[in-house]
């Protein structure tokens, strides 16, 4: 196993839970699909020793081999997805994610009748190649983190506030109708821009020129524009960032919003993917161990219970010297990435300092 999946290699296994049959594989190596099969027999045991622990009423959540992580995830006890990632880093927390996203794209093409009461296997898997480009998007490298933290990635335009040719899908929604669908429309408002609209039976599509774009959206195309040239810097440019921040994330925990960047001093070591990498699994840490709750917890009057900590830090070593630091006020996360110069006992003071700099933006 740990041999084919080497080469930073990620493997998604889509069975029927009752039988084990295979409804699809999808593989990416280096970030970009890949043809890629495991063997049936792999398949087979991975499936197997899932099964046998269900049958002892015992979870099987994930394994670790010395180059490989294996995620399980049964949906409804109807489908069983699993992840293989020999990807250095990898977590759990965030291969788990992802087949939930895995599993939310195949009830948006199929609907979740479909999938929980598979009557033709054969059908269901020629109705699920819709899904594959969705999918196979989920395994390859992003240069957002939206995946991960389960929070929409935006940008910050300098104008703050303000802001064809055209499609027409039926879609599932996993958790608000899974059974019942409804209408995706998405109009080009630029290039590289478009704009999504969830409906019901109306308006039709003839309709939404005169009604929507017309009032609403062509007066808002130069700030757009503007939004598409921050690309992935997020912030406008000129925001006074401090010169030792490398990468930066910020959640709204509340409002499930996230701008996340690596463009700062684009010219110092790390390099941007690596920054990334630094951050996600930064995030993936202080979710899971720091912040356990992480971005879902609300209490009644929406304030942390005391105990649960303020600010966690980690210095990078040896030989490169990189800091990150998490700080949480209120309901804003923020995580830094910072050069080796930034002195160890200023990082909450920055922290803090570009947090409250952040917080009129999200």
């Amino acid at each position: 196993m740990g041999e084919e999946g080497s080469g930073d290699t990620v493997h998604l296994l889509c069975l029927a839970a009752s039988s084990g049959i295979p409804l699809f594989c999808r593989s990416s190596r280096g970030g970009a699909p890949t043809r890629q099969q495991l063997p049936f027999s792999v398949i087979g045991s991975l499936n197997g020793v899932h099964m046998f622990g269900q049958n002892l009423d015992v979870q099987l959540n994930s394994a670790r081999t010395e180059d490989t992580t294996v995620v399980w995830k049964s949906f409804h006890d109807s489908i069983t997805l699993i992840a293989l990632s020999s990807e250095k880093g990898t977590s759990e927390l965030r291969l788990e994610r992802m087949l939930h996203m895995v599993f939310g794209a195949m009830v948006l093409i199929v609907g979740l009748e479909e999938l929980t009461n598979i009557r033709n296997v054969e059908r269901l898997k020629k109705e699920l190649r819709a899904s594959y480009r969705l999918i196979d998007s989920f395994l390859g490298d992003s240069e957002l983190i939206g995946d991960l933290t389960q929070c929409v990635d935006c940008v910050i335009p300098p104008e703050g506030s303000l802001l064809q040719a055209a499609r027409d899908y039926p879609v599932y929604l996993p958790h608000g109708s899974p059974t019942v669908p409804h209408r995706l429309l998405t109009l080009t408002l630029l290039p590289s821009l478009e704009l999504c609209l969830l409906c019901g039976p109306r308006p039709s599509l003839s309709q939404l020129n005169p009604q929507l774009l017309e009032r609403w959206w062509l007066p808002l195309l130069d700030p757009l524009r503007g939004c598409l040239a921050l690309g992935p810097r997020a912030l406008p440019d000129g925001f006074p960032l401090h010169a030792d921040i490398l990468g930066l994330l910020l959640l709204h925990l509340e409002l499930k919003r996230c701008v996340f960047t690596v463009e700062p001093l684009r010219d110092k070591e790390p390099s941007p993917e690596q920054r990334r990498r630094l951050l996600r699994n930064f995030y993936t840490l202080v979710a899971t161990t720091h912040f356990p709750s992480g971005p879902t917890e609300k209490t009644e009057d929406g304030v942390r219970p005391a105990q649960m900590p303020r600010a966690c830090y980690l210095v990078l070593g040896p030989g490169t010297g990189w800091q990150l630091v998490a700080l949480q006020l209120g309901l804003r996360l923020l995580l830094l990435l910072l050069s080796p110069q930034s002195p160890t006992h200023g990082l909450r003071s920055l922290a803090t300092h570009t947090l409250h700099s952040l917080t009129p933006l999200l």
